[in-house]
Parts: C-alpha cells; structure tokens; sequence
C-alpha cells in the first residue's frame, strides 16, 4: 500500500505474476493483452518487466503504412537503438522482419493498438508477421525474447488472432484480459489517498468504476478526497480538467447519428427495453430495422451496451433490457457531457450542481452492479455466507415485481433475495417492499418456495438503529464495508 503522498500499484496481481512468468522464461512469447483504453495495460507490462530488459515500445496509429513506419521510426529513436544493429523499417514487411531480429536477441517488443492492423491498408503487416512468427515457434528454445500485442477494441483484435481465416490465428503464446479493478481495489484507493466512507467509495466507484487511470487524475489533482462538487468541478470543469475531453478522445468521436442518440438513451434511462429505445430514436418504420442494427453493434461489437434478462428468463425472451457496460461512459452521456458542453455560457457552480445532482440519478443502478460484484467476488474467493452456483442478476416481470438481487446457491438449495439503496433511511421500507416482490416471484417460480429463503437489505452504510429495525423485519443487513471484508484487491 502507498502512502498518503504517493501513488501505490492497486491491484492486478494475478495478472502481474502471469506476466512476469511469461518474461522470465527465457523462451519465444508471442502475448495478447486486451482491455479497454485508461485500464492499465501499458503499466501493467512497464511493472512486469525487469529495468535490465531492453524494450521497444509503439503506439501504432489508425493511418497508413507510412503513418506505422513513422511511429515505429519514431519510437527507435526515442528508446535509443542503434540503428546499425536495428536499421530503421520502410515498409510493414520490414517492420515484421524487425520484430523477430529483436525478439531473437532477447527483446520485448510491444505494439500499443494492435487493432489497427485489421485495416485493410495494414493487413501486409499481419502475413509477413505469420512467417517470422512460425520461424520463431519453430526454435522457441533459441529465442529468449517476444512480443507483446495490447488492443482496445475487443471484436478488431479477436478478428486478427482468433479467425481461422487470418494469419496470426492461433499463434499467440499467452493470453491476458484486463478488466476493471476490483472494488477491494478502489478502496484501497480510497483508503490510502482520503479520509475514507463507504458512500465516497460509491461516488467515485459509480463514476470511475475500476479504470485506473481515472483514480491517479484525481490523485494527481489533490481531490480523490473531495467532496463531490470540489472533485467534479476540477476534474472536468477547469479548462485544465484532465477527464473534460477524456470520453470525446476515447471512443466517442467515432459515433454520430443514430449510434450516439442510442448511446445517450441508454445512459439517461438505464434498463430500457428494445422497444422503448426503438421508439425514443426513431419515428418511422423505416429505420426500426437499421435502429435494432445499431443497438446489436453497440451490444455485440463494441461491447459499450449490455443486454440483461431478469433470472430464469430464456435466451430469447423479450424482456431484455440494456444498460450501459461502463460506468464513466453511462456518469458522462447521462450527467456529465452536456453540462461540459456548456462551461463557456453559464457559471461553473451552477453546472457542477446540474452535474452531481444527475449523477446522484445514475447511481441508482450503479449501486446494484457494485452489490453483485462483491456478491459474486466473494463466491470467487470463498468469502462470505453464500457461494454462488449461476451469476447474481435481478428481476422484474410488470410493473409491480421488481428485486434488485437474485442470487442462486443450487448446491445447498438457498436463493437470496437484495435489496439496494443509496441511504439507510429506505432500508426499512424497502425491505417491506421486497417482501410483496419475493411473495410474487415464488407465486410465478413455486419450486423455490421448498428452499431456504433469504432476503437481504444493502446500503452503504448502516446505522445501529436502522440494522435493528431492518433485522426485525427478518431481513440480513450488509453494508458495503461488510461486503468488502476478506475480498482480496
């Protein structure tokens, strides 16, 4: 853990260890290492590698091949190679004769967006590349070096080395996917950088979620220990602001049109259904195909929308409903861009109160995803009273059935029953509630009612008080500190 005064390594041990065992062996490694952009990939491979081990590391751009050549001459020259020993490529099938001279003289070489390649126009790289590479798998033994590929975008990289049709399939050596910290991990974060509750924990939870990057800005800023108006107001209202263009520069400026109206929606009214974004975005008939085209591609693509059912529901149901995949993107299209948008026409103060009090709308749900992630990270680890045999999810089935947490243990024949709320003040009636929601659930799914049957009430916090009453009512009482106890970051 790092002190108050400066910045630790949270987290990614499991990945961390991977990694440097694929470094120490001594041998070829071709690794791919996936995640989205600000998750920590490029850190991750600067923590992993010994200061003694030479590296060259590229950024590839979406350009031509001259625009690839440009950043591999580029980055030579800032990492200082020699270029007698490693004469500078001028074209993609020199740039893949250079990755293997370098590999066999025990280097790391890492291609930042690997993605790229997938264009047409770089699709050269990606043969020549296969040739050196099975030269390299051939006398594995001899090459004490390897390469590493980061990407970003999930549905590109996996057409490069999972399609059987393209040349690096199944050619990697090593594979790591980064997601998100945990929330141990955040609130180690928390814990070392401010004076720690478990409401600031979902604050900036609900608006950062486990992207690491996000937490250092604030770090680096003097306000992850802010309040919620002083840490918005520098973060993403000063003309400074490190995040104020973040969403526009990470994906965002790629989405117009009907692709951007869906993505608003969807951040603006968490748990839509298909029908309800059909007719929010379009108003003839004409579109509905091309509008259920558009959400598909949000979904199954770019994995920025993620299709829920309630528990039990089949494949095909039509209950879905959507939610935004990533907390900084669903905080940014539902409470943050448009009051950014406005910082030159209207006073700071008033646009950071319009921020907050909107995003205050977006932890709603946001405090349900974090209650089931503990849920499912302590099942993980053995943590805990209740072991999970399927994955948490929530149900509703009308108007008046809603629960926020179904959590399944068919090996002892328990099913738990949640609650979430932003404040203790509604645990109390919202356990009440609960009950009329479970009562209907066993009405529609009798097959449960022989289990034993939990209800539980999540919050933040819990006061004595409230904890009493709560459990009177014969509900379980968990705070998020509870939750967090024994879940390893």
């Amino acid at each position: 853990m790092a002190s108050a005064g400066t910045w630790g390594f949270y987290g990614r041990q499991r990945e961390l260890n991977k990694l440097s065992d694929v470094f120490g062996r001594g041998r070829w490694f071709f690794l791919r290492l996936t995640g989205r952009r600000r998750i920590g990939k490029t850190t991750l491979v600067q923590r992993a590698l010994a200061a003694n081990r030479e590296v060259l590391y590229v950024q590839i751009p979406d350009s031509q091949p001259s625009g690839v050549i440009g950043a591999v001459t580029e980055a030579m020259e800032t990492f200082r190679l020699n270029e007698e020993r490693y004469p500078r490529p001028t074209s993609l099938i020199e740039l893949a004769r250079l990755v293997s001279k370098m590999a066999r003289d025990g280097m790391v070489v890492v291609l930042d967006e690997f993605q790229y390649f997938s264009r047409t126009r770089l699709l050269e790289f990606t043969s020549a590349l296969q040739a050196e590479v099975d030269q390299l798998s051939a006398n594995s033994e001899e090459v004490p070096g390897g390469l590493v590929v980061l990407g970003s975008l999930h549905t590109e990289i996996a057409a490069l080395l999972e399609d059987r049709n393209a040349p690096l399939y199944n050619r990697t050596t090593d594979e790591i996917a980064l997601g998100h910290l945990n929330a141990a991990a955040v609130a180690e974060i928390v814990r070392s950088h401010a004076n720690y509750s478990a409401e600031h924990l979902l604050f900036l939870w609900s608006l950062f979620e486990g992207v690491p990057k996000f937490y250092r800005d604030c770090f680096e800023q003097g306000v992850i220990g802010a309040d919620r108006k002083a840490l918005l107001q520098q973060i993403f209202f000063e003309s400074s602001s490190p995040l104020r263009y973040e969403a526009e520069n990470w994906f965002l400026k790629e989405f117009r049109g009907q692709y951007d109206v869906v993505l608003k929606y969807v951040a603006r009214n968490p748990g839509a259904n298909h029908a309800d974004i059909k007719a929010a975005v379009t108003s003839d008939r004409e579109n509905e195909k091309q509008v259920g085209g558009y959400i598909k591609t949000l979904t199954d693509k770019f994995q920025m929308i993620e299709k829920r059912l309630p528990v039990f529901a089949k494949p095909k149901a039509r209950k879905n409903r959507y939610y935004i995949f990533d907390n900084f993107l669903s905080s940014w299209l539902a409470a943050l861009a448009s009051p950014v948008a406005a910082m030159n026409f209207r006073p700071v103060d008033q646009l950071g109160e319009d921020a907050e009090a909107r995003l205050k709308v977006c932890e709603g749900y946001s405090r349900e995803k974090l209650a089931a992630q503990l849920y499912e990270e302590r099942s993980r680890t053995g943590v805990g009273d209740f072991q999970l045999t399927d994955r948490i999810q929530g149900y509703w089935n009308s108007p008046d059935t809603e629960i926020d947490l179904v959590a399944l243990d068919a090996d002892h024949k328990r099913i738990r029953f949640g609650s979430c709320k932003r404040s203790s003040a509604d645990l109390v009636v919202g356990a009440k509630q609960l009950d009329g929601h479970v009562d209907r659930f066993l009405k529609a799914f009798p097959k449960y009612t022989t289990w034993n049957i939990d209800r539980v009430a999540i919050a933040p916090s819990v006061p004595d008080d409230v904890r009493t009453s709560v459990e009177s009512l014969g509900h379980i009482v968990q705070s998020i500190d509870e939750l967090l106890d024994g879940v390893v970051a």
